[in-house]
C-alpha cells in the first residue's frame, strides 16, 4: 500500500532528524572550538592586566584574537538557520553544497573507514548557477550519503561527481583489501535507524525532488520536481 502524503511527512520528518543527528558533532565542533579559543585568550588577557607593567602590543593581540572567534562564534551559531526547511534561503551553488556536506561528515565516515571524494566535476566555478532551497538539498545529498554509508557494506570511497549542468550522482566504490584497519570495522555496529531506499525515496518527495536509487548510486536533480 502506497504511503498517504501525510505519513510520508512523517517519515520524512523523522529521516531529516536522523539526519541532523549525525551532523551535529560537526555543528558543535564549530560553536566549541571558539569558545575554547576564547577562554584562553581570556585567561592570557586577564594575567597580562594583572601584571606590574602592561604590554599593550600583547593585550591588542589577545583582544584582536577574541573579536574574531566571537564572528566564527556568531557564523557558527547563525548556520543553524541553514536546517530550517520553513527558512528563505539565497540557494547554494554545486560546489558549495558539496563542499559543507563532505565537511561535516568526512570525520564520521573517516572512522567506519569510509573516504568521501569529491571529484573535480564538482570544484567551484566563476558563474556557477545558484540552485533554490538550500536547506532542501543539504538534507537530501546528506540522506544520499547515509544511504551508500548504511547500505553498501564493503563501501571504501563514496564518489561524488557532476551528472550533466543540473544534477549530482554518489557512487560508493569497492574497498580496496588492507585499505581499513580492522580495529574500525570491529566497532562498525549495525544502525537502527539505516538510511535505506524507502526511507532516502520519502524524503526526496516530501521535499519535492526527483531521485534515482540504484544498489551502490544515487543520482538526483538540483532543480525540485516541480521547477
Amino acid at each position: 500500500m502506497k504511503s498517504s502524503p501525510g505519513a510520508r511527512s512523517w517519515i520524512a520528518a523523522g529521516v531529516r532528524h536522523e539526519l541532523l543527528t549525525r551532523a551535529l558533532p560537526a555543528l558543535r565542533h564549530d560553536m566549541a572550538a571558539p569558545v575554547s579559543v576564547i577562554r584562553m585568550a581570556l585567561l592570557m588577557l586577564k594575567r597580562q592586566v594583572g601584571a606590574a607593567t602592561i604590554d599593550a602590543a600583547a593585550c591588542e593581540e589577545r583582544v584582536a584574537l577574541i573579536d574574531n572567534q566571537v564572528s566564527e562564534l556568531v557564523h557558527a551559531i547563525r548556520s543553524l538557520r541553514d536546517w530550517e526547511l520553513a527558512t528563505t534561503d539565497d540557494g547554494i551553488t554545486r560546489s558549495a553544497l558539496v563542499a559543507q556536506c563532505v565537511s561535516l561528515m568526512r570525520s564520521a565516515f573517516d572512522l567506519h573507514g569510509v573516504a568521501l571524494d569529491a571529484t573535480d566535476s564538482v570544484a567551484a566555478r566563476d558563474d556557477e548557477p545558484r540552485w533554490p532551497a538550500g536547506a532542501a538539498l543539504r538534507y537530501l545529498f546528506l540522506g544520499a550519503l547515509g544511504y551508500l554509508h548504511d547500505g553498501v557494506v564493503e563501501a571504501g570511497t563514496i564518489r561524488i561527481e557532476a551528472d550533466g549542468a543540473d544534477a549530482l550522482r554518489l557512487s560508493a566504490l569497492p574497498r580496496e583489501p588492507g585499505a581499513t584497519q580492522a580495529v574500525l570495522d570491529a566497532h562498525r555496529a549495525p544502525r537502527a535507524l539505516a538510511i535505506d531506499a524507502v526511507a532516502l525515496q520519502n524524503l526526496a518527495e516530501d521535499l519535492g525532488y526527483a531521485i534515482a536509487l540504484e544498489r551502490d548510486s544515487v543520482r538526483f536533480s538540483l532543480a525540485a520536481s516541480g521547477g
